[in-house]
């Protein structure tokens, strides 16, 4: 009997679906993607966000 709670993942199978979406699909999917991210790409990173970027990274070094 499946059980009613969320996050109950039993009733999953554990075999990959595979793509969803044709190839025509995910190409113009990318490309609307990459027109709307691409006029923020060059912009400047908020200094202190970079600062906490940098924290994190020397962090997770032995």
């Amino acid at each position: 009997m499946a059980s009613d709670h969320p996050h109950d993942t039993s009733a999953f199978t554990e075999e990959p679906l595979g793509p969803i979406l044709n190839d025509a699909t995910r190409l113009r999917l990318g490309r609307q993607l990459q027109a709307l991210y691409e006029p923020i790409i060059d912009e400047p990173l908020d200094p202190r966000l970079a600062e906490l970027l940098q924290q994190l990274d020397s962090d997770r070094k032995p």
